[in-house]
């Protein structure tokens, strides 16, 4: 059995429990048996292999061998500052962006966004990049953010920080500049666009109006355009 299962709590004393949708995954979906083996990783980094010893209702009990460090655990530079789309196409977005990498993504509140930053909402998306994380092999989870207005999050931004803000006749996209940073904080508006205050405000604050194209591109295109650029850029920051 290869399926991995994200760990809420980390192994104690060489045990480890799977609780609730983990569990039921295990148990009602893959009919696991007391003796299967599987993997568990717990979203900072580690994985390990683990043997089922025991089957609860609720629940599902391991033997959890010593802890395997991966490569993939340095934690990403990228934050994405994204105003929601609608519906499904949010955890499609969540889904690609934590394929690529991204380390974190903030919800923001803007002029015309159509989707609202609710605490059921990041639930859903928290869930999302868990059963994302367990398709491709990652074991940090990208965190999402509680919701930010725009001034919320120009305030906060670290210093040092590269900010982009991805606006149609803006400059090309610098994969040099987004390398060479201790960080990179890339926002990406509704689909009506940001208004002419919102992309003042955030050039005042420093961000760097960037084009991604001829085309005018959906929410989670533009979102995952701008991952697939910085995954690109670090590994090989020359690359223009």
């Amino acid at each position: 059995m290869s399926e991995r299962f994200f760990l809420a709590e980390a192994p104690k004393d060489g045990l480890a429990s799977l609780q609730g949708d983990e569990a039921q995954h295990l148990t009602r979906v893959l009919r696991a048996h007391v003796g299967d083996l599987v993997t568990v990783f717990d979203g900072r980094g580690l994985q390990w292999s683990a043997r089922v010893v025991q089957i609860d209702r609720k629940s599902v009990s391991l033997a959890v061998n010593e802890p395997q460090p991966m490569a993939s655990t340095t934690p990403s530079r990228l934050t994405l500052a994204v105003a929601l789309p609608k519906g499904d196409r949010q955890k499609w977005m969540v889904e690609k962006l934590t394929e690529l990498g991204v380390g974190r993504l903030i919800p923001i509140a803007t002029t015309r966004g159509v989707a609202e930053a609710t605490a059921g909402s990041k639930a859903r998306l928290e869930r999302g990049v868990i059963e994302a994380c367990k398709q491709c092999g990652r074991n940090t989870l990208m965190e999402i953010a509680t919701g930010h207005t725009l001034a919320q999050l120009l305030d906060e931004m670290p210093s040092g920080t590269y900010g982009l803000i991805a606006h149609p006749g803006g400059s090309p996209l610098d994969r040099t500049a987004m390398a060479e940073t201790t960080g990179v904080i890339a926002m990406v508006g509704p689909e009506g666009g940001f208004t002419d205050d919102e992309l003042a405000a955030a050039e005042r604050a420093g961000l760097t109006r960037v084009s991604l194209g001829p085309h005018i591109l959906r929410v989670e295109t533009a979102a995952i355009s701008l991952a697939a650029h910085f995954s690109i850029s670090a590994c090989n920051p020359r690359v223009v």
